[in-house]
């Protein structure tokens, strides 16, 4: 009994400080370059132009396995969106109608934004949900990839007009009634981890997201063409987005 007693007890501390020492829950920051772009499935409005922009936030991982984890976070998507050119085949295009009017003391008509490229603008709050599965070590790096949904909501909005004579080319104005206050993407991405201590890593790589869910507005739009009757703006335009993965975790 005297020498199990010992034994029992050097087993229970090395079990607690194998405990104490392991963490299954990390958090980390991202400061993420984004370029996004719009899509629609109307092959007669199409995508003209790349927004620049940047993603910020929190990252949270909690351990199920050693090279294993789920993630989650909080971010903020500045710049997403993208720019949508109208094809000169549609006489009339009525759309951000009440954008419009609120800025422009005389709106222009339909007619007038037919040709013309719709800029879009939007800053997302970013919920992502995914897995990290990550290699064993080579050295002080491991490779890991991300497969994640990501539930985004709008909180700013902002639109212009290019090539337009009845609006400057500088000018942008609020665009929230144009723009649905959620969105759904599915993403994947994927890189490297550098261990620059016992609980610290470098995280660099490759993002992309795809939108699930229709991003514009089209109630009370309309496109009309020659011979035809009006028809309603029913298409769906999604943004898309790349992003240079850029982080620390502690």
């Amino acid at each position: 009994m005297s020498t199990k007693l010992p034994l029992c007890l050097a087993f229970l501390l090395t079990s607690l400080t194998a405990f104490g020492q392991y963490n299954p829950i990390q958090f980390g920051l991202q400061l993420s370059p984004s370029f996004s772009y719009l899509t629609t499935d109307n092959n007669l409005i199409e995508s003209d132009g790349t927004n620049l922009g940047l993603k910020l936030g929190l990252i949270a991982e909690y351990y199920f396995q050693d090279n294993y984890s789920i993630h989650t976070g909080l971010n903020v998507h500045f710049g997403s969106g993208g720019a949508l050119r109208y094809d000169d085949q549609f006489t009339s295009v009525d759309i951000w109608r009440e954008s419009l009017a609120e800025t422009l003391t005389n709106p222009p008509s339909p007619s007038q934004l037919s040709g013309k490229t719709f800029d879009y603008s939007i800053q997302f709050v970013e919920v992502p949900l995914g897995l990290t599965l990550r290699t064993r070590e080579f050295g002080y790096m491991r490779y890991f990839v991300q497969p994640a949904f990501t539930l985004g909501i709008v909180s700013g909005s902002r639109g212009s007009i290019k090539n337009a004579s009845f609006i400057d080319a500088g000018e942008n104005f609020k665009i929230s009634s144009e723009v649905n206050a959620l969105n759904l993407s599915w993403g994947l991405g994927g890189g490297i981890e550098y261990a620059i201590s016992t609980s610290s890593s470098l995280i660099a790589g490759l993002a992309f997201q795809s939108g699930l869910l229709d991003l514009t507005t089209d109630k009370d739009t309309q496109l009309m063409r020659d011979q035809r009757s009006p028809a309603e703006d029913n298409s769906k335009g999604r943004v898309n987005s790349i992003s240079i993965l850029l982080g620390i975790m502690f």
